[in-house]
């Protein structure tokens, strides 16, 4: 690793970010009413991560009940989680990029209204293909916090960028867990439909809400079309190795997670188990761990750097994953393993999404290809636990699990260090 992951982000981070190409974004008030306002924009953005972050996996726990309504079974459905994770890793290649070069406001207006539609399209399909067609729209569209946590890294005092960043993942991960809980009760109670409905209005409520309350931006003419920072990632990842490593990590820590989480419901509602779609639903509250972790692990990032935070985000995670086999059997198992790995995603993003923000001169673009891989691979390792919980049963979803973290660190940990210096 290099001697950049280990010093602190809110310090050693700002002196490898050029001003001069980035978007000019207000700087931070200092003022205690500004302060104030700060505060309280960084509480409506973390509300609408949590609401459009939801509508990724709405489809997850609601799985049984699309099944019994379209005369299918789970296991022939459970691509749609799939579908919607390369929904929105697309979302992020052709969206995401352009933070760092159109008006955020009115972005994130015209994308909350694209999701609704869609989602409301959604509850209208009549088969499964249907569905999937607007699962995939709507995952698209709902690129939204990826939108926004630049702008929030931009605009934190520079000592707590990263606990800035964490409080938006917070509400990403409870949008994750009401999705999962608030999903399948209510599902239980009214249908699938109606929770597709339900996503849309909350979605387009407070989408054009943080749209309204955005600062105005005065952004520079940049040269190059529209789309040019999707044709700039790569070489972006290429030249730096602090980019380069964070989107490998996350990649195998979140492919690691999707594939156990998109996989719970199956076993839940199984033989194993054989819980209800509500009960199986609130198995979810134990992720409200991460909401807990995120602000804690955005400290530490601050305090002691981004490398030793996702080594031990990692160690967690391994040891989650002999806990989820065990919990195919026993139940209590599942509840430490579950509240082990959304401990170890949260940190490990906190830190590897701080990085990826302050690590170039364009944060929009750089944050975009960080949140692809992660999903690229959480979105591969849902479609492969699918097919290994369908041939192999729990025990193929763990191992598939088990192999992602290996990949994830094992590539990483192979990058010498002189090919790096000289990257830099």
């Amino acid at each position: 690793m290099s001697s950049a992951d280990t010093r602190t982000p809110a310090a050693a981070t700002n002196r490898r970010m050029p001003a001069s190409n980035s978007a000019p974004v207000p700087a931070p008030a200092t003022g205690r009413g500004r302060g104030r306002g700060r505060d309280l924009l960084l509480v409506l953005i973390a509300l609408c991560t949590a609401a459009t972050a939801a509508n990724i996996y709405v489809a997850a726990p609601l799985l049984p009940l699309i099944a019994h309504d379209f005369g299918s079974t789970p296991s022939a459905v459970a691509w749609i989680a799939s579908v919607a994770q390369f929904g929105y890793a697309a979302g992020l290649l052709f969206f995401a990029p352009l933070g760092d070069r159109v008006n955020r406001r009115r972005l994130v207006a015209v994308l909350s209204l694209v999701t609704a539609v869609a989602l409301i399209a959604g509850a209208a399909a009549t088969g499964a293909a249907t569905l999937a067609a607007a699962v995939l729209v709507a995952s698209a569209a709902t690129v939204v916090p990826q939108l926004l946590v630049p702008l929030v890294a931009a605009r934190a005092p520079a000592d707590r960028r990263a606990r800035h960043v964490a409080a938006v993942i917070a509400g990403l991960f409870t949008g994750i867990v009401a999705a999962r809980v608030l999903g399948g009760l209510a599902g239980q109670a009214f249908g699938w439909r109606t929770v597709f409905v339900g996503a849309a209005v909350l979605t387009t409520a407070l989408g054009l809400l943080t749209a309204a309350a955005l600062p105005a931006e005065d952004r520079p003419t940049r040269e190059g079309h529209l789309f040019a920072g999707l044709t700039a990632m790569p070489g972006l990842v290429r030249r730096s190795p602090d980019l380069w490593r964070a989107c490998v990590r996350q990649a195998g820590m979140y492919g690691a997670w999707s594939a156990l989480w998109t996989s719970l419901a199956l076993l839940l509602t199984g033989g194993a188990h054989g819980l209800s779609t509500a009960t199986a639903g609130l198995f979810g509250l134990f992720g409200l761990s991460a909401s807990v972790v995120a602000p804690l692990a955005g400290g530490l990032v601050d305090r002691f750097g981004a490398a030793r935070t996702v080594r031990g985000a990692y160690l967690l995670a391994a040891v989650s994953v002999p806990l989820f086999w065990l919990g195919g059997h026993v139940m209590a198992a599942l509840f430490v393993a579950a509240i082990v790995i959304h401990a170890a995603l949260v940190a490990s993003h906190v830190a590897n999404q701080t990085l990826a923000l302050t690590t170039t001169s364009a944060p929009a673009t750089a944050n975009s290809a960080y949140v692809v891989a992660g999903f690229a691979g959480g979105a591969t390792a849902s479609a492969l636990a699918a097919l290994a919980f369908a041939r192999f049963g729990w025990g193929g979803v763990v191992a598939v699990a088990g192999a992602w973290l290996v990949l994830g660190w094992s590539t990483t940990a192979g990058r010498s260090r002189p090919t790096e210096q000289r990257a830099r």
